[in-house]
């Protein structure tokens, strides 16, 4: 199972699930390259783990198509499965087998012979860097090394792509900052990765991006494309930032300032969207003594938040 020359490895068409009455996901479209790293954000209840499910081979589209590596998920499942990995957000691997025993019962499951295993082993073993654990039960590791260990699982099989469905959550900053240095690696050598993930540092690391809201994709692209959206810094408007000696109180000054879109906190600074009518001077005076103010590019997470909202007030 190969894509061929100038196709992407992973395709959604109008993709759609519906639960009786309930649309999960509504006809959701994008398309991700070899070696991409796809970033998919989303509320909670927005339909990412059903898009993941669906593309996966795990769970039928109601409507729409998906192609994984020139496979279809609703006809040709269990070929897409052969040829993906899955690591979730929950560590679901066997509490009471060691680490080694975790990656002999995976490599077994897809079919590895002794020698291929052997050689996996070692491969990932050093990749992920957790060799000097081997012996060790795989419930007593914490949880940046067991989320080390679900990846070396769901690479066993050297899949071509890879899914994972909020694989930072609830583990330390290093261990984050650990895990995306293995992503990228992966990265170079081939792998395609489709990442769910809340956090906005994250999703500057993807070299593409999908928003999905209420079921629908409403945001897809690069990161500096999506930023670069008129609705996202309006015509008229500008984005600032702003320090100051009391940020707290500036922020409550600010947001009765006519022409100040929104405002809102960023550490010790103050992030403005205002009316290019509204004059430097103005801001200032409200912020108070010690004022800086200087032009801002636009976050993704102001992208996500702009479009959520223009989306929440259309519906």
């Amino acid at each position: 199972m190969s894509e061929r020359p100038g196709e992407f490895v992973i395709e959604a068409d109008r993709l759609t699930r519906r639960f009786g009455a309930l649309v999960a996901v509504r006809e959701v479209s994008f398309q991700v390259p070899r070696a991409a790293i796809f970033g998919f954000l989303g509320p909670n209840g927005s339909g990412k783990s059903t898009v993941i499910r669906m593309l996966c081979g795990v769970l039928r589209p109601s409507d729409g198509r998906g192609r994984v590596l020139g496979a279809d998920v609703a006809h040709d499942a269990e070929r897409v499965k052969r040829g993906i990995g899955y690591m979730s957000q929950r560590f679901s691997l066997y509490g009471d087998l060691t680490v080694e025993e975790n990656m002999h019962f995976y490599g077994r499951i897809y079919g590895l012979t002794r020698a291929q295993l052997r050689a996996r082993k070692e491969d990932l073993l050093t990749l992920v860097g957790i060799r000097d654990r081997l012996r060790q039960s795989a419930a007593t590791l914490s949880g940046g090394w067991k989320q080390r260990l679900a990846l070396a699982c769901a690479l066993i099989h050297e899949p071509r792509v890879l899914f994972l469905d909020e694989p930072t959550a609830g583990i330390d900053p290093v261990a984050r900052r650990d895990l995306w240095d293995l992503l990228f690696e992966l990265s170079g050598r081939g792998v395609t990765l489709f990442v769910t993930t809340h956090y906005m540092d994250e999703a500057e690391r993807c070299s593409l991006v999908g928003y999905i809201y209420l079921s629908r994709l409403i945001a897809y692209g690069r990161p500096d494309e999506l930023k670069a959206l008129k609705s996202v810094t309006p015509e008229g408007a500008r984005r600032f930032e702003l320090t100051c000696r009391d940020p707290g109180g500036a922020l409550l000054r600010l947001k009765h300032v006519a022409g100040v879109q929104d405002a809102t906190l960023f550490g010790d600074a103050i992030h403005l969207l205002v009316d290019q009518s509204v004059p430097a001077a103005t801001l200032e005076s409200a912020a108070g003594e010690g004022t800086e103010l200087r032009d801002r590019p636009p976050s993704l997470e102001d992208v996500f938040v702009a479009l959520s909202r223009r989306e929440a007030a259309a519906t």
